[in-house]
């Protein structure tokens, strides 16, 4: 009935495009309207960008949840239900002509250096090179696990528009929280977390918009290329680390993270017997089962490395990532290089965790993460592009 597709990375917009294009050249847009989603594509994209080219109906989708009642609204209008209407296109915002030419003034090319501090402390760390660890027991990370981001952006929980329903607040008390309770019991009962971590950490310098990792004796061991910001303060990652003229070594730390896959097992299961709200609440659970235990590691690596005092002491406030550092994935817009997992995965030997890396640079099983950790004060998330 309907054609889904989620973009999650950068290329994925030229990828969607082609798509497009192709459904058009085998006449397929009269019978089949599009939902798009995924990290790397903006509703106003889709419905501006997107809508011009296909021949047919494109909607996005911000989740799965707002796919479904995209396809309860597309079917309705194709069997000719009375009433039936889709949601309106967004308009995008057109800059004006003068915060056009400001950009424009603003962009240069060049590998010229941001204004990040390069004089802050070098934290010292407890070893080099890498560590496993499993058996991480789910009541030690749980309390990472971000309940907003889950039961809004994986549940979909929200306050009907005409507001004559239970307020967010009342859905969590009603719905949220006594359905993750009771799928927490469930994955503890069945054994379906299997949690474990491979972390290290690596001497490294800077060198423009490189970072160098460094062997014992000083010499390259790999390098990871980062773009730069053209307009602003031009972040790059590489600004983060102590530049190769300082003369001095910095440390950076690598981690990956899994809650293992006899949770993604039990949620195929669940999807090839079409019980598609189980689904996809259980689905949702695993991917921030995941993120705790990522966020849970990282608190860890600020002990080792001896600011873990600077966290702040309100839960609320991790969430909202007031700590010293960051923690930066690959695939997402400073490290959009998705290629670089295969050097990270060399250094780590994830496998060790049971994770592998397939041929398109993603992480077996679903439920797993990596990232590259910065101590630097001024490390925040930003956006390259």
């Amino acid at each position: 009935d309907v054609i889904g597709m989620s973009g999650l990375l950068v290329k994925s917009t030229v990828i969607m495009k082609e798509n497009l294009e192709e459904l058009n050249q085998r006449k397929m847009a009269a019978d089949f309207p599009v939902i798009l989603g995924g990290a790397a594509l903006t509703r106003a994209y889709v419905e501006q960008d997107l809508h011009e080219i296909y021949e047919g109906e494109v909607r996005y989708a911000r989740d799965a949840f707002e796919g479904l009642r995209l396809m309860d609204a597309l079917i309705a209008v194709k069997r000719g239900v009375p009433g039936a209407t889709l949601p309106e296109l967004k308009q995008r915002r057109v800059p004006t002509n003068a915060t056009a030419a400001v950009l424009e003034a603003d962009e240069t090319e060049g590998p010229v250096r941001s204004d990040v501090a390069v004089d802050n402390p070098v934290p010292k760390p407890p070893f080099f090179g890498t560590r496993v660890i499993k058996g991480i027991q789910l009541k030690e990370y749980a309390s990472w696990l971000d309940e907003g981001a889950l039961f809004k952006g994986q549940w979909g929980l929200k306050q009907a528009r005409a507001g004559d329903g239970p307020t967010y607040e009342e859905l969590v008390e009603t719905e949220g929280r006594p359905r993750l309770r009771g799928w927490l019991d469930e994955l503890q009962t069945k054994n379906l977390l299997e949690a474990a971590v491979v972390y290290g950490y690596f001497p490294c310098v800077s060198k423009g918009d490189d970072l160098i990792l460094l062997n014992e004796d000083g010499s390259e061991r790999t390098r990871f290329s980062f773009p730069r910001q053209r307009r602003g303060r031009r972040l790059c990652l590489a600004d983060f680390f102590r530049p190769e003229e300082s003369g001095e070594t910095d440390v950076v730390g690598l981690q990956v993270v899994t809650v293992g896959s006899r949770i993604g097992e039990a949620t195929a299961e669940l999807f090839e017997s079409n019980s598609y709200r189980d689904y996809l609440e259980l689905h949702g659970l695993s991917v921030q089962l995941a993120e705790a235990l990522a966020e849970y590691w990282h608190a860890r690596v600020r002990g080792e490395l001896g600011f873990a005092g600077e966290d702040p002491s309100a839960m609320e406030d991790m969430f909202a990532l007031r700590y010293r550092g960051a923690r930066f994935s690959l695939g997402y817009g400073a490290c959009p290089n998705l290629e670089d997992r295969a050097k990270i995965a060399a250094l780590l030997e994830p496998e060790r965790i049971g994770v592998e890396l397939s041929e398109e640079f993603q992480l077996h099983p679903e439920q797993s993460t990596d990232a590259i950790v910065i101590h630097h004060p001024e490390a925040k998330y930003f956006n390259a592009r």
